[in-house]
């Protein structure tokens, strides 16, 4: 059974003239670098520091995106950023990536987020403050 989705935060981002490849379109790779932009104001917006110098953190183990529709300089995208129920160390996030003024959808894709020690490298239980975005069952 699929769980749903929740929606955490929404962001704009503008294509750069040199986010594209030689074929005209944004290549592949800054369709990640989006989404990382996007998670990492999301981050910040809870107060979450995205730093190595810290305790505790986020870390992304795999991230996986589907290119549906070529995005061309110049536009401007929304990103939106949701979450997945969570596990005990991690918490699945998504993605979906639209031009703005237009509701078709260009890319979605996810990253599972894990909280982790940055000095010992293993994984923690979530903080209590991430599973309470996510509704309960």
């Amino acid at each position: 059974m699929e769980h749903p989705q929740q929606l955490v935060h929404t962001t704009t981002i503008p294509v750069r003239w040199g986010d594209m490849d030689a074929l005209g379109h944004v290549n592949n790779t800054i369709y990640f670098r989006y989404a990382e932009q996007a998670r990492i104001e999301w981050l910040e917006d809870l107060g979450i520091a995205v730093r190595l110098d810290v305790d505790s953190g986020p870390v992304i183990v795999n991230a996986h995106c589907t290119f549906l529709r070529p995005l061309t300089y110049p536009a401007m995208i929304e990103i939106r950023t949701l979450v997945g129920k969570p596990g005990r160390t991690s918490i699945p996030t998504f993605y979906e990536m639209r031009c703005v003024g237009d509701a078709s959808l260009y890319a979605e894709g996810g990253a599972k987020m894990v909280w982790w020690n940055p000095r010992t490298g293993k994984a923690l239980p979530l903080p209590p403050f991430l599973r309470e975005l996510y509704p309960h069952d």
